[in-house]
């Protein structure tokens, strides 16, 4: 092992938060290499639609929020691409997705520290008396590699979410909200259209259908299990709880108030935009001018219990709560847009046993963001401590911030400052202050 190079640190998967975390380390002496299955990096894909936009301010883009002088700004970008004149006209704090998604490929292409197309397949720890380490083994292409380093982060993120009593008929009719724009066109050609869920997504591919039907002539449908069509919480105050205050105080709670408190705040975070709720409303307005009617359901309070594959297409019982009753509708093509859930990846299943958990069974994560029991040498989490972190977790806006975290604790000093006391108000009482 001896001849073999030891990294300081090696990342698993090549998403927003780890390129970010690529970029920022420029600026260190830290030793690393990020390592993605895909061929370049690519941004949620299947919701790339036109007209689409981020639900954040441009500033919460890679580097920003701790390192505004950095090459890596997305001000940068637009330097670079003679858009700065284009994008101050423009008068939007809100880009457009698919911009973002070329801004982080064209700061992907200048980093040497991304390896694209290699798989992690496996993670082991190797413990001796001289040091301890990990040993990574990755797949490269046709290839196998084994790679080392001293600690690890994993950036792998969520993945989608589709209820347990569907997934078996999960299919080119029966799809999640990820793939839809690789299955857009071919849904089209359906009779029967049916959209499940409550948030961004959801109602996105809603008004994408409705702006089209009348060129394909098919039944739309939108159900969801929440309360209303809600528009997501974004007054000012309201966005305080992405800040790093409110992620220091929701730390401090304890676990079960986390988990209420997480149940109450589904708006911050899972909400629709008051434009994408307004254009629905204004599309579905002239539709009807003159008394016309459009072949258009949306039901609130109404749970999926289960689906079934008919010769027709597909049967859907659904459950409205309040009122207690069930119902079967029918559709040619269902869309779940249920949101992500956290994973560990696979790679680490030979780790668990070492690793800690909380009560409700996920994995115990420092307010650093390492994960408890995997000690002096750390394995940080990215996009993963929603229950231990709060709301922000998952937020573009944060990543900055959690990633200067993790960097001063690789390179052992403070490369980046990390900023307390950021917003107006105040979530709770004599906090210490844990991450300076």
């Amino acid at each position: 092992m001896e001849q073999h190079e030891c990294l300081d640190v090696i990342g698993i998967g090549i998403g927003p938060f780890n390129l970010g975390m690529a970029a920022l380390l420029e600026k260190t002496d830290v030793q690393a290499l990020f390592f993605e299955r895909k061929e370049q990096f690519d941004w949620h894909p299947g919701m790339m639609l036109d007209g689409t936009t981020l639900q954040v301010p441009f500033m919460a883009d890679l580097v920003t929020m701790v390192d505004p002088k950095s090459p890596y700004s997305f001000l940068n970008y637009l330097h670079e691409h003679n858009r700065l004149y284009s994008f101050y006209f423009l008068e939007s704090f809100h880009i457009p997705r698919a911009e973002y998604n070329h801004y982080c490929q064209w700061v992907s292409k200048q980093l040497r520290n991304l390896v694209f197309q290699t798989e992690v397949e496996q993670i082991d720890k190797i413990d001796n008396e001289k040091r301890s380490y990990y040993a990574v083994k990755v797949k490269e292409k046709q290839q196998r590699r084994t790679y080392y380093a001293k600690q690890l982060i994993v950036g792998t993120g969520t993945k989608p979410y589709v209820p347990e009593a569907v997934r078996s008929c999960l299919d080119d009719k029966v799809y999640h909200s990820s793939r839809y724009k690789m299955m857009r066109e071919e849904t089209k050609k359906a009779r029967s259209i049916t959209v499940i869920g409550s948030g961004q997504s959801a109602a996105e591919i809603f008004y994408d259908l409705l702006d089209d039907q009348e060129n394909h002539s098919y039944e739309l449908s939108w159900y969801t299990r929440s309360t209303g069509f809600y528009p997501m919480e974004y007054s000012k105050l309201g966005l305080e709880h992405f800040s790093p205050d409110y992620t220091r105080y929701f730390y401090q709670l304890p676990e079960q108030q986390k988990a209420k408190t997480l149940k109450n705040q589904a708006l911050l975070y899972k909400g629709i935009s008051f434009d994408t709720i307004a254009a629905i409303y204004d599309k579905l307005y002239e539709r009807t001018i003159g008394g016309a009617t459009a072949p258009v359901h949306m039901q609130a309070l109404t749970e999926v219990q289960e689906i079934e594959r008919t010769r027709e297409g597909v049967a859907i019982t659904l459950h409205q709560q309040e009122q207690g009753h069930t119902v079967t509708a029918e559709s040619d093509v269902v869309i779940f847009a249920t949101g992500y859930h956290p994973y560990v990846p696979a790679c680490l299943d030979g780790l668990l046993l070492d690793l800690e958990w909380t009560a409700g069974g996920q994995l115990a994560i420092t307010e650093d963001y390492r994960i408890k029991g995997s000690g002096d040498h750390a394995i940080f989490v990215q996009n993963g401590e929603l229950h231990t972190h709060g709301v922000g977790a998952p937020d573009l806006g944060l990543g900055a911030f959690r990633n200067a975290v993790i960097i001063n604790q690789l390179a052992g000093k403070d490369v980046y400052r990390v900023d307390h006391q950021t917003v107006f108000q105040k979530f709770g009482t004599n906090l210490p202050v844990l991450c300076k």
